[in-house]
C-alpha cells in the first residue's frame, strides 16, 4: 500500500565496518537501494522513520518516497533489515525501487472475524492454521490485510486460501487449498474407571507398611534367640 511518506537518505561514498559504526554513530543507519534495472545505491536513513512505517498497520508492505539528497526520488519498499537482537534496533536496511505500473508479489495478513456456530452451538475449537497469503498485483492494490468470515462455521468445516476475496489486479500466488482456519473437536479427557475391589493405591502403601515392621521384628527375635543359645 502506497502512503504519503517520505524518508531523506544522504548517499555513502565508502563502505564497511568502519564507516558503518560511523553512520550509526551519528544517528542514521547503512542501507542499500536497489531494483528497477537501476544501479544499487548505498545511502544512510534515519532508524527512527523506517521503524515508524515498519510497525504501521501496512508494515513492510508499505511504499514510500525514498529522497536521496543530490539524487534519485523513488517509491520504494523495505525487503530486508538486520535488526540487534538484544536490543532490537535497525541496523541496516534494504530498500527495493518499486515500479507503479508493475505487479509486484506481497505477503499479507488474514484476520477471522464472528463467533464460529461450531464454538458457539457445538462447543467446538477454532483453529488458525494460516495468518497470511501470499498474492501478486499492482502496487496501489496492495490491501492492509484480509479478513475472512468464519461464522457459519461448524466442527469440520474450514476456510481456505480460495475463500480470501480479492478485488482489481490481485491475483492468489500461495496454494489454494492452504487451510486459514477450521473447527475442531474439544478433546475430551481420558479418565481410568476404578477397577471394582481395587485398594486405592495410598491405602495399598499404609497398609503394606506394617507388615514389612513385623516382618523385621521377627527377623531381629530369631537372631537374638540365636545369640541367646551361642552363649549357653
Amino acid at each position: 500500500m502506497r502512503k504519503d511518506i517520505t524518508v531523506a537518505a544522504e548517499v555513502r561514498t565508502s563502505r564497511g565496518k568502519n564507516e558503518a559504526r560511523r553512520t550509526r554513530a551519528a544517528g542514521n543507519i547503512p542501507a542499500v537501494v536497489y531494483g528497477a534495472y537501476q544501479d544499487p545505491v548505498s545511502v544512510a536513513v534515519n532508524p527512527r522513520e523506517l521503524s515508524k512505517i515498519i510497525r504501521s498497520s501496512t508494515g513492510l508492505n508499505t511504499i514510500f518516497t525514498l529522497a536521496i539528497h543530490g539524487g534519485e526520488t523513488a517509491p520504494v519498499m523495505v525487503v530486508d533489515r538486520q535488526v540487534d537482537p538484544i536490543k532490537g534496533l535497525l541496523l541496516h536496511a534494504d530498500f527495493k525501487r518499486i515500479d507503479l505500473t508493475k505487479r509486484i508479489r506481497v505477503t499479507v495478513p488474514v484476520v477471522t472475524s464472528g463467533e464460529p456456530a461450531g464454538v458457539k452451538v457445538q462447543g467446538g475449537l477454532l483453529e488458525i492454521i494460516s495468518r497470511a497469503v501470499e498474492i501478486e498485483c499492482l502496487p496501489d492494490e496492495i490491501p492492509e490485510s484480509f479478513t475472512v468470515e468464519v461464522s457459519e462455521l461448524m466442527i469440520g468445516q474450514g476456510k481456505r486460501a480460495s475463500d480470501v476475496e480479492l478485488s482489481g489486479s490481485m491475483k492468489l500466488v500461495s496454494d489454494s487449498q492452504t487451510v486459514i482456519a477450521h473447527i475442531v473437536a474439544m478433546r475430551a479427557e481420558e479418565v481410568v474407571a476404578p477397577v471394582e475391589g481395587a485398594v486405592p493405591v495410598a491405602e495399598a502403601v499404609v497398609a503394606a507398611e506394617p507388615e514389612v515392621v513385623v516382618k523385621k521384628g521377627k527377623k531381629e527375635e530369631e537372631a537374638g534367640e540365636k545369640e541367646k543359645g551361642k552363649k549357653k
